[in-house]
């Protein structure tokens, strides 16, 4: 392993312990009660809205554009991309094919398992340690090739 590389521990997935109609939830499932202070909600928040356009041509703008999405990733931890160049069909059906392929048995989907030490592929992504608590939910992560 690369030094400076995270190692990523293998955990079963969601589904197939659901499957095993167990009796008790494991305990890296299980969150402690916590009290919560109550939050005001403020209308004027809004989630941060970057446009891609201004970030690959050097217009006027892009900086301005770049401190946004700086703040974006600092104060908020994601954001809106408009004028990315992705046509709303191919985002459909992305969507679509999503919503497919959690429909699929188990057994296909782990053809999509993710490997050891790496976040792409079928499972839960980030487990970081043995005792880490755990979302009660599989997920899907790819990251798409860019074009040569």
């Amino acid at each position: 392993m690369d030094k400076g590389r995270r190692r990523f521990f293998p955990v079963e997935n969601v589904q197939a312990l659901a499957s095993k109609k167990l009796k008790d939830i494991p305990h890296r499932y299980i969150r402690p009660d916590l009290e919560f202070d109550e939050v005001s909600m403020d209308e004027s928040l809004q989630i941060p809205v970057i446009d891609m356009s201004k970030l690959v041509r050097n217009q006027s703008g892009h900086g301005d554009e770049l401190g946004e999405l700086h703040r974006a990733c600092e104060n908020w931890g994601f954001f809106q991309l408009i004028n990315h160049g992705v046509p709303a069909e191919v985002i459909e059906n992305m969507k679509m094919e999503m919503k497919e392929f959690f429909k699929l048995p188990l057994e296909e989907k782990m053809s999509c398992a993710q490997l050891p030490n790496d976040i792409q592929g079928y499972g839960q992504a980030f487990v970081v340690s043995e005792e880490q608590k755990l979302d009660w939910g599989d997920m899907l992560s790819f990251f798409p090739s860019l074009p040569q």
